[in-house]
């Protein structure tokens, strides 16, 4: 069908090839369509029938367009297949969507646009003077605006449209060359299969293995760009950025969310994260290793409080992390933790019930967080903008591994980025904690900070706004010695009582009162001769268990203290006994009641008779012993008499 900007009635046919919004695409359903509404019928206001015969070969019937829906006839404005379809669009729902086509075009087309609206203008200033509309557009023609036929086809299209709406009208529109390309239906999904995947195929590799696939099925394939232009037109573009970048990209297509911090407080919410650094530092023991630094961020103002630098990330590290902020700035009320092992760890989180990391145990020890009651939210993994701390990581990683004092240490922050002086030193560790405390505090003293609660001002000064009038908690020295202290979970010994832990044993007198019951000590990793303090599983302090040393064999100051602690033992169990007030054994028996015997028989209500279940043999046998027992009494008897 030629598009010509002034077609008004359509075939069936024609209807479904040009798949309208609102209509069917096949010819028989657009005709089970005009039967049920009765289009052959209908008529316009002026008794104008809106159907008629079709002339020419073939026959049948075509239909006006102001049979179609509105969303069809808006479909064939943005084609340019009716110009028609706008004029009863404006008369039927106004000329909205037209201009909301015109909108839509490049600048280009708006352009051309305006160009043909002042040459259709000076026609009308041409009539107005006195000129014939033919006069008129010679003139013009002349003037080489544009040849007549074309000045002609340009007053048709503004025909019985008020100036207000000529613009949109005069827009040239782009019109479809020719049928639609026929595509092997399973080419066509090869073809797309083979694009949408992970690995990112270029196009032209797919289409030269569909041309190979068409080939050997002799079927033809139209060119590389048409199947282009079909991906295009037919893929949702999500579904493209999803199959062949995946779902984080697909997440990223879409505007990021902002959270805001301005109902929050100085030390209300804190976040905690590992960083590792891209230097080479050496140890005390002379190992190169990259450090890395555990650091606890305020989420309100975004200062960094407090941080460690360690070997690994560990729940150690994190710990001693929290004792700094503990001691320093007090306790928060919330803290935003990644999943990783160093803070889903039992002696960080144990017995909270959202980690993400281990199963989850009714008897494991309380957490150091847990056991302050401070309100745990998980990040959510693999998303660092989930985490205001990577944003200070990520300037921490320029200022630090990038310093002056690094040079020849930095590794680069990706394989193919190394430097040409990399691995040429190691920094010594006493020197990078010097230069990361020195980096923190510029970054936490910079000014012109454009976050929500600095405006303009430094992390500093946010901090210490807030933090002068929020409610802060303070640690005690208990609280100092859960978050300087590891727990771990053992049983105490049934027999001794003792707590075997580390390689070492471990007592106190109090321990004879917990034999056998699981309890959760808390201990200095590096100092394991300090005395293990005991607590029960739900995070109540029992008592501190001493270490026991081990003894020469012929220490006679060892077997001293040894009788000594036996004799207190003694002396405190005998203590304990007198304090019980016991009665001895001759006064339990005196209070037991005295039993008198009664002589009569019991006689008993039911008798339950015996059956002997011997067989027939095993009586006969026994009536043959009695037999011979009695015989052999007899003799017995008679040799006594005889020698008498």
């Amino acid at each position: 069908m030629r598009n010509t900007g002034t077609k008004t009635w359509f075939t069936a046919a024609e209807l479904a090839d040009l798949a309208l919004p609102g209509l069917p695409s096949a010819k028989r359903k657009v005709n089970e369509r005009a039967a049920e509404e009765r289009w052959a019928l209908a008529s316009d206001d002026s008794g104008q029938p809106l159907a008629r015969p079709r002339a020419g070969r073939g026959g049948g019937m075509e239909y006006s367009i102001r049979l179609l829906p509105a969303t069809a006839r808006a479909e064939l404005v943005r084609r340019g297949v009716s110009i028609a379809a706008r004029v009863i669009g404006r008369q039927d729902e106004g000329a909205s969507q037209l201009w909301s086509w015109f909108d839509q075009q490049s600048d280009k087309t708006r352009v051309e646009a305006e160009r043909r609206l002042r040459i259709i203008e000076r026609i009308d200033c041409f009539e107005a003077g006195g000129m014939t509309r033919s006069d008129a557009v010679a003139a013009m023609a002349d003037s080489g605006a544009a040849s007549r036929s074309t000045l002609w086809a340009w007053l048709k299209l503004v025909e019985g449209v008020a100036p207000a709406d000529r613009l949109p009208c005069l827009a040239p529109r782009r019109r479809g060359g020719g049928a639609k390309s026929e595509i092997d239906a399973e080419i066509w999904q090869f073809f797309k299969s083979d694009f949408l995947r992970l690995e990112e195929p270029s196009l032209s590799s797919c289409y030269l293995r569909a041309q190979e696939l068409a080939a050997s099925r002799g079927v033809d394939l139209p060119c590389e760009r048409t199947l282009q232009r079909r991906l295009e037109s037919e893929v949702d573009p999500r579904v493209i950025i999803a199959r062949r970048k995946g779902a984080e990209a697909l997440r990223r297509s879409m505007p990021a969310q902002e959270r805001s911090v301005a109902q929050l407080h100085a030390m209300q919410a804190v976040n905690v994260d590992g960083h590792k650094f891209d230097v080479f530092v050496r140890t005390e023991d002379g190992r190169t290793i990259r450090p890395i630094m555990v650091a606890i961020q305020d989420v309100y103002s975004r200062k960094l409080l407090a941080w460690r630098i360690a070997e690994s990330e560990s729940a150690y590290v994190t710990r001693l992390a929290f004792a700094d902020l503990f001691r320093t700035w007090g306790i928060p009320l919330e803290c935003l933790l990644d999943n990783g092992r160093g803070f889903a760890s039992k002696w960080i989180t144990g017995g909270a019930k959202t980690r993400f990391r281990f199963k989850i145990k009714d008897d494991e020890p309380t957490g150091l967080l847990t056991s302050l009651n401070i309100k745990i939210h998980w990040a959510t993994p693999y998303r660092g903008q989930s985490k205001p701390i990577e944003r200070a990581f990520r300037e921490l990683a320029d200022y630090v591994a990038r310093h002056p004092a690094m040079a020849g240490a930095y590794t680069g922050n990706k394989p193919d980025a190394k430097p040409e002086n990399y691995n040429s030193k190691a920094v010594p560790i006493a020197e990078f904690r010097r230069q990361v405390a020195k980096g923190i505090a510029i970054h936490n003293a910079r000014g012109k900070r454009q976050t929500e609660m600095a405006r303009g001002r430094s992390f500093d000064d946010a901090f210490a706004e807030s933090y002068a009038s929020a409610p802060i908690g303070k640690a005690s020295p208990e609280q100092l010695r859960l978050a300087l202290l590891a727990a771990e979970q053992i049983r105490v010994d049934r027999r001794t009582g003792e707590l075997r832990f580390m390689g070492n044993r471990y007592w106190s007198p109090e321990m004879s009162g917990y034999h056998g019951r699981i309890v959760t000590v808390r201990f200095d990793p590096e100092n394991l001769h300090d005395p293990l303090h005991v607590y029960d599983q739900a995070g109540a302090y029992l008592l501190s268990a001493d270490i026991i040393d081990k003894t020469g064999f012929f220490d006679v100051a060892g077997a001293k203290r040894r009788a000594k602690q036996e004799a207190e033992l003694r002396r405190a169990v005998r203590t304990a006994t007198q304090m019980e007030d016991l009665l001895d054994a001759e006064q339990l028996a005196a209070m037991l009641p005295d039993h008198e015997d009664d002589d009569a028989p019991i006689e008993a209500s039911i008798v339950r008779p015996v059956r002997h279940r011997a067989t027939a043999g095993a009586l006969a046998r026994e009536q043959r012993s009695h037999e011979n027992f009695t015989a052999d009494f007899s003799s017995a008897v008679e040799k006594l008499r005889l020698v008498k």
